[in-house]
C-alpha cells in the first residue's frame, strides 16, 4: 500500500498538509502516516529532567495527532500510523523515506508568512532530487473546499 508521509508539527500549515495526504489517500486506497520530530537540544538537561521532559513531549505529539488521527478516521475513513523519532528534522525525514518503501508520497505544508514556506519545505525541497519519492507542497492558504475539489 502507498503512504503519503505528512509531518506533524505546531505550524498552521500542517493542518493543510494532514488534509491533503488523508484525502488523497482515502480518494486512491493508500494510508496515511504521520512523523513528529522531537528535536535533540528539547533533551541536553540532567538525566532525569532529560527523561521526563522527553515522556511529557511524546504525550504532547500523541494529543495532537489524535487530533488528526480522528479526523482522518471519522470523515475519511483512514486509519494513519505515528512515527516519532528524535533528531534533526529533514535527516529524520530523509532516513524514514528510505527505510520504508511503502512511503510513495512525501506531503509538506507551505507557510504564507514573511518567512516564506518554512524550513522544512526549503530543506527538503534542495534535496527532493535526491529523494525516492516525490514531493507534494501543499500551500497553507488553501481553503477545504479547494482542497477537496484537487483531491
Amino acid at each position: 500500500m502507498r503512504k503519503f508521509l505528512v509531518v506533524l508539527d505546531d505550524s498552521r500549515e500542517c493542518l493543510n498538509a494532514m488534509r491533503f495526504a488523508a484525502m488523497r489517500a482515502a480518494h486512491s486506497g493508500g494510508g496515511v502516516a504521520v512523523v513528529a520530530i522531537i528535536p535533540p537540544e528539547e533533551f541536553n538537561h540532567w538525566i532525569g529532567v532529560g527523561d521526563i521532559m522527553r515522556a511529557e513531549t511524546r504525550e504532547r505529539i500523541e494529543v495532537h495527532y489524535e487530533v488528526f488521527a480522528k479526523w482522518m478516521r471519522d470523515r475519511q475513513n483512514v486509519d494513519p500510523e505515528l512515527i516519532i523519532r528524535e533528531g534533526e528534522a529533514v535527516a529524520e525525514i530523509l532516513k524514514l523515506v528510505q527505510e520504508d518503501s511503502e512511503i510513495g508520497v512525501l506531503v509538506l505544508g507551505a507557510g504564507t508568512g514573511k518567512g516564506g514556506p518554512g524550513p522544512l519545505v526549503t530543506q527538503l525541497s534542495r534535496n527532493a532530487g535526491d529523494l525516492p519519492v516525490p514531493i507534494t507542497i501543499v500551500p497553507g492558504e488553501l481553503s477545504k473546499e479547494r482542497l477537496e475539489a484537487i483531491t
